[in-house]
C-alpha cells in the first residue's frame, strides 16, 4: 500500500488539520470543499449555483493535482444547509457527463463558515498500462 497526500494551490488550503486528499494506491479521498476562492481564501459571491460552482471547481483542482478528475470520481457526498438548493446541486452533476458517481445528499443545520453546501468524494484512478517490453 502507498500513501500520498495530495496539495495543490489551485483549491483552497485546508482550513483544519486535514490534507486537500489522501491517495492510497488507486483510490483517492478527496476532503471536503467548501465554495472558497482559492486566492483570497473568502466565500465567492452570489447565489447557490455560483457557489456549488466554485465548489465543483474546488473539487476538480484537487482530482486533477491526483491524477484524474471529475469523471474519476466514484462516490459524491453533498453536505446542504438548506433543502431548497438542492436541485442546483443535482443540475451541477451534469459536469460528470454520463459517468455519473454514486451520491448522497445530506442536509446539515451547520457547515464551515456558515457555507450553504460542500462536498466532498471519493476517486478511483485506473492503474496505468505500461508498453510490453
Amino acid at each position: 500500500m502507498t500513501k500520498e497526500i495530495i496539495q495543490t494551490k489551485k483549491a483552497p488550503k485546508a482550513i483544519g488539520t486535514y490534507s486537500q486528499a489522501v491517495k492510497v494506491d488507486h483510490t483517492v479521498y478527496l476532503s471536503g470543499q467548501i465554495p472558497l476562492v482559492p486566492e483570497t481564501m473568502t466565500i465567492i459571491e452570489g447565489d447557490a449555483a455560483a457557489q456549488i460552482t466554485r465548489v465543483f471547481d474546488n473539487l476538480k483542482a484537487v482530482a486533477e493535482a491526483a491524477g484524474g478528475g471529475l469523471a474519476d470520481i466514484v462516490k459524491l457526498n453533498v453536505f446542504l444547509l438548506i433543502y431548497q438548493i438542492f436541485p442546483w446541486s443535482t443540475k451541477s452533476w451534469a459536469l460528470f457527463s454520463r459517468a455519473l458517481p454514486g451520491a448522497c445528499s445530506y442536509w446539515c443545520c451547520f457547515l464551515p463558515k456558515d457555507v450553504e453546501v460542500e462536498m466532498d468524494a471519493i476517486m478511483f484512478l485506473k492503474p496505468q498500462e505500461y508498453p510490453a517490453s
